[in-house]
């Protein structure tokens, strides 16, 4: 497979893959030149940014924590809580998708407006509730940045003739350079327009590379978040899908191209969560920067997780601190999801799951 895999290309490709599946030609067309011109607006903002923000140029990241894990497994509401009671700054999605600081000082107070063209209008709220300002996955700045990324891959490119997966492997071909010089200038805006001191980010993309992320940023912590894989898949799968439905019909689309695309899905979250696993029993992945951290945990005993995650992180508790960790276990021991699946629905079965993920069950849920 040829893995030289350029920006024109994969326009090329996102714009086939739309077409043909959902059958649609010209607004895809419109949207592309938005984007291409919202990347002008962004690379102007940025230019102008050394200039009024010099010390951008000289700032170097440190000491990041990254929460990582495949979606649904509770990384949004723990870096969400995390950065809610000030342990570290977050971008919100306005921030990723427009991360000039100069153009953030000017379309701030148009933010009202632009949550009704946001793309985060799509999300079910049930499965995962966002908008504009709402704190999210970092992933996303890949994703508008540079139209690459896992992001790219589970929402469209799945939908492509060929299975473009190895197009976004970075074992395969790898883009790791290129995203962390962006992720960490991001965070350095991020930590800059907040006043805090450090960053709090989330990636589900690095469960896929996670020994060249600590090769990158020696000094990170990451939180890992493991759920069983029997809740973590389908809920994931549940989730594009509701988006997918939302914004196209998904459920209405032939069967034979909705099995495809979700038994594409489900190898690459499968993979996310296996790659994982072999970094860590093949000790690609220095331990001492890792916390396991428990979904069943986090809503049992969420107290008792976060006094761990804390001394961790090294972070001395304030009283508040304190008092909100103790409402929020309170309403995790009471909390019921409304968000609802079934395995059946994707085609899948317990067995299968389970025989897919059985090294992540011996390494991680015994």
């Amino acid at each position: 497979m040829n893995h030289n895999f350029t920006t024109s290309k994969r326009l090329i490709t996102v714009y086939k893959a739309l077409g043909s599946t959902f059958g649609i030609w010209v607004s895809p067309v419109f949207s592309g030149f938005l984007l291409f011109l919202l990347r002008i607006f962004i690379s102007i903002g940025l230019f102008f940014d050394k200039l009024f923000y010099p010390s951008l140029r000289t700032k170097h990241l440190t000491n990041p924590v990254v929460i990582v894990g495949n979606p649904r497994s509770g990384t949004t509401f723990l870096h969400r809580f995390l950065i809610k009671n000030n342990i570290g700054a977050g971008a919100q999605l306005w921030q990723l998708l427009y991360p000039s600081l100069l153009i953030q000082k000017c379309i701030r107070p148009f933010l009202p407006i632009l949550e009704i063209i946001s793309p985060a209008r799509h999300h079910s709220t049930e499965a995962h509730k966002t908008s504009l300002q709402s704190v999210e996955t970092d992933d996303v700045s890949i994703l508008f940045r540079y139209l690459d990324g896992f992001f790219l891959y589970g929402f469209i490119l799945s939908w492509a003739e060929e299975d473009l997966f190895e197009r976004f492997d970075p074992k395969i071909r790898d883009t790791t350079e290129r995203d962390f010089n962006w992720l960490e200038s991001i965070w350095i805006r991020t930590i800059r327009s907040s006043n805090n001191q450090f960053i709090i980010a989330k990636l589900f993309s690095i469960s896929a590379n996670l020994p060249k992320f600590l090769e990158r940023f020696p000094d990170a912590k990451i939180l890992y978040m493991v759920r069983d894989p029997l809740s973590v898949i389908p809920s994931g799968l549940s989730l594009v899908t509701g988006v997918l439905d939302k914004k196209f019909g998904f459920w209405d689309l032939p069967e034979e191209k909705r099995k495809r695309f979700i038994e594409r899905l489900y190898k690459a979250l499968v993979t996310l969560l296996v790659r994982f696993h072999d970094d860590w029993v093949n000790d690609r992945i220095d331990r001492s920067k890792v916390m396991i951290v428990h979904f069943d945990k986090m809503m049992k005993n969420f107290d008792g997780l976060m006094s761990e995650i804390l001394s961790f992180l090294n972070h001395e508790p304030s009283t508040d601190l304190i008092n909100s960790i103790k409402q929020t276990a309170k309403s995790q021991r009471n909390f019921k999801s409304k968000h609802h699946y079934d395995l059946e629905k994707f085609g899948l079965s317990a067995e299968q799951i389970r025989n897919d993920c059985s090294n992540i069950y011996e390494t991680f849920l015994t």
